[in-house]
C-alpha cells in the first residue's frame, strides 16, 4: 500500500520542520515538500500532487484560507486539513467554506493528527471535536413543509429557512455541504421566486411561510 503523500504548510520555521519530523516516523504518511506560506503552499502542490496538505492559517503573503480555496479549485483531488491555533468560528467556517476537508488545532497529538491525514486521503472530514461541537450549534435547523410555496424546490425553501435562521453564506454552504457559489444560486434562484430583494424580507418570506427555526 503506497503511503499518503503530505505537504505542511506553517509559517512558523520551528513548528513546521517539528511537524514534517512528526510525520516523517509515522507508518503510511510520506512528506513530499514544506512551504511557509500559502502562495509557496500552492506551487508545491502543483509539483508534487499530494494526497493531503496540512495547512496553517494565518501566514504572510497569501493565507492558509485563500490556498485552499485555490487549492480546491485547482487540485481538487488533493484534500486539504487544517491545522492552527486559531480555532475561533470565523476561521473554522472561512477554511472550510473554501474546501478545507478537515480542521484541527494545535492541541492535536500524534495520533490525531495521523489519523486525520489517513481520514482526509480516504475521503473522509476529520474534525476536532470541539469544533465539530460549535458547528453543529451554530448551523440551527429549519423546517422545509412538504410542497414548499410559490414554486420553490425543497433545496430553496431549506435555504431561506436557514436565512430566517441567521445562518450566512458560509454558514449554509458548511451546512448544506455545496460551495459558496451554489448557496449563492440557490438564493438568486429562491430571492426570485419569493419576489423579494434582500435578506431581510427573504427571512420574512420564510417565517410567513412557516419556513422559519426550530
Amino acid at each position: 500500500m503506497n503511503p499518503v503523500r503530505v505537504v505542511v504548510v506553517d509559517d512558523q520555521a520551528t513548528v513546521r520542520e517539528g511537524l514534517v519530523a512528526l510525520l516523517e516516523i509515522l507508518p503510511g504518511i510520506e512528506v513530499v515538500a514544506e512551504a511557509a506560506d500559502g502562495r509557496t503552499a500552492v506551487a508545491a502542490v502543483a509539483r508534487h500532487a499530494p494526497d493531503v496538505v496540512l495547512m496553517d492559517v494565518r501566514m504572510p503573503d497569501t493565507d492558509g484560507v485563500a490556498a485552499t480555496a485555490e487549492l480546491a479549485r485547482a487540485h481538487p483531488s488533493t484534500a486539504v486539513v487544517v491545522l492552527t491555533s486559531h480555532a475561533d468560528d470565523e476561521t473554522v467556517l472561512a477554511a472550510l467554506a473554501a474546501g478545507a476537508r478537515g480542521f484541527l488545532t494545535k492541541n492535536a497529538g500524534r495520533r490525531e493528527i495521523s489519523q486525520a491525514i489517513l481520514a482526509a486521503a480516504a475521503g473522509l472530514s476529520p474534525m476536532d471535536p470541539a469544533v465539530q461541537s460549535r458547528i453543529v450549534g451554530t448551523a440551527r435547523l429549519g423546517r422545509v413543509p412538504p410542497s414548499p410555496p410559490g414554486g420553490l424546490t425543497p433545496r430553496e425553501a431549506e435555504v431561506l429557512a436557514l436565512i430566517a435562521a441567521g445562518l450566512t453564506n458560509a454558514q449554509i454552504a458548511l451546512r448544506l455541504r455545496v460551495s459558496p457559489a451554489t448557496v449563492k444560486s440557490h438564493i438568486n434562484r429562491a430571492f426570485a421566486k419569493a419576489n423579494v430583494t434582500d435578506r431581510a424580507a427573504a427571512a420574512d418570506y420564510a417565517r410567513r411561510h412557516n419556513l422559519g427555526p426550530l
